[in-house]
């Protein structure tokens, strides 16, 4: 990333660096890119008519942790530049406060986003997983490529995760920013996981 340090991976090998860690606990919005990041695969079907329906498949643990994110005060959303009926029902379900969709150029609505919840740049995580992603990722507090991003992706971000997109990645991402702002403990807590 330009300016930044190198790149701090979460790896068995390498803990997260008190730079990562500070970055994290500044988070107050996690925003994403959808396919690739939320979800893993995309199904094209044609229904009774012959219209084409489209079907993307999410993970459960990423759902769960993005409702705990609500619980915690922290804001998530979306911005994608493909448009999906589906991605509106995940977010709705999962609590998400923003949902952008049909939109290539991510930065003008990386500032209204901004502006509804009178962040900075560096209030902002952001997940991606290809090229139009860097762009946000070179603006925002904490930059994340997912395990199955572009090499370039990688490059750029503060944080690459173990896991791949639409498959625990974003789940990973949460559990890190839970516990950099104080907040892992008490979802423990909640469902009585023993230190």
């Amino acid at each position: 990333m330009r300016g930044a340090a190198a790149p701090c991976y979460k790896g068995q090998l390498t803990p997260i660096s008190p730079e990562l860690q500070a970055r994290a606990a500044r988070v107050k919005i996690l925003l994403m890119d959808v396919d690739g990041v939320l979800c893993d695969k995309m199904y094209f079907m044609p229904d009774a008519s012959g219209k084409v329906i489209e079907f993307k498949g999410f993970d459960a643990q990423d759902g769960i942790a993005l409702q705990w994110c609500q619980w915690k005060g922290l804001r998530t959303g979306v911005i994608s530049g493909r448009d999906s009926p589906s991605v509106v029902e995940r977010a709705r379900q999962c609590k998400m406060d923003y949902v952008y969709q049909g939109h290539i150029e991510k930065i003008p609505i990386l500032e209204q986003i901004m502006a509804d919840a009178k962040a900075t740049y560096q209030d902002i995580a952001y997940i991606g997983d290809d090229l139009t992603d860097i762009v946000v990722m070179h603006r925002v507090g904490l930059g994340i490529a997912v395990a199955n991003a572009r090499p370039e992706v990688k490059g750029e971000a503060h944080y690459v995760t173990e896991a791949r997109g639409g498959q625990g990645a974003v789940r990973e991402v949460i559990e890190m920013i839970l516990e950099a702002r104080g907040q892992w403990r008490e979802i423990l807590d909640k469902y009585e996981v023993e230190r």
